[in-house]
């Protein structure tokens, strides 16, 4: 797989303020920092795009469209774009902020990319932007869907893949045992710390995303794919509270 090098490297200081914080958004603000707050507060997260990227070249098929749901500044359909450079597939990103589909805009164009894109902005609270796919992503997005939706949206999802085709799902999740949900939590905010986070920022985004990031329970993800239609699904990756599935149609 060729390295995608046209990442933003600005720093995500959005947290370092003494100020009260509202619900988290997207916004400009978020978007330009955005590569530099992913990597460091989702952990394996090189690692994580490489197994997603791997698998969407073994269920990847000629004539198809490849979508990214939450493309946010469009890392994941970069990597993508060279990993499957012999597929003759469409990329399309789909996100519910404008201000990440610039950023993925402007990354797409300082990499030239191989494949055609499509950069869709939707709220997929009311539709379902996809058809004729062949592999979904939906990396740390389907959380931030208020969970009323959720199983709409995996169903929408299911609709829209070819047979044989498949879903690829990150998810940050909880525990319903009250002692591991304790500790995955804590070595988490460990992991920001040795990123450079400070108490201030780590205590004002979890503020932020109290009612924003609402998690499931591994089992109840994998009943939601199961519910929609999906014939099998598997753990790919696990770390403490996030967790990577395929589930294939």
């Amino acid at each position: 797989m060729k390295k995608v090098v046209a990442e933003k490297k600005l720093r995500d200081t959005v947290f370092q303020t003494d100020g009260k914080v509202g619900d988290f958004v997207f916004n400009k603000e978020v978007a330009a920092v955005f590569d530099d707050m992913v990597n460091r507060s989702v952990p394996f997260y090189n690692e994580m795009q490489r197994m997603t990227v791997e698998m969407v070249s073994d269920f990847a098929l000629d004539d198809t469209s490849i979508c990214d749901i939450g493309c946010s500044t469009g890392t994941t359909l970069a990597l993508i774009d060279r990993q499957i450079e012999r597929k003759k597939s469409k990329l399309v990103g789909i996100d519910n902020s404008k201000e990440m589909l610039v950023q993925a805009r402007e990354k797409f164009d300082q990499l030239k990319m191989y494949h055609p894109f499509e950069l869709r902005y939707a709220d997929i609270h009311r539709e379902m932007p996809l058809e004729n796919a062949s592999v979904v992503t939906m990396l740390l997005t389907l959380q931030f869907a208020r969970p009323l939706y959720r199983e709409q949206i995996v169903r929408g999802i299911y609709s829209s893949l070819r047979d044989g085709g498949c879903l690829l799902l990150v998810e940050k999740i909880t525990s319903e045992n009250t002692l591991f949900n304790r500790l995955f939590i804590d070595h988490y905010y460990d992991y920001k710390r040795r990123n450079g986070y400070s108490e201030m920022e780590i205590s004002k985004k979890r503020e932020a995303l109290e009612n924003v990031l609402i998690p499931y329970r591994l089992e109840e993800n994998m009943e939601m794919l199961k519910s929609a239609g999906f014939g099998h699904s598997e753990v790919f990756f696990r770390w403490y509270n996030f967790c990577g599935m395929v589930a294939i149609k």
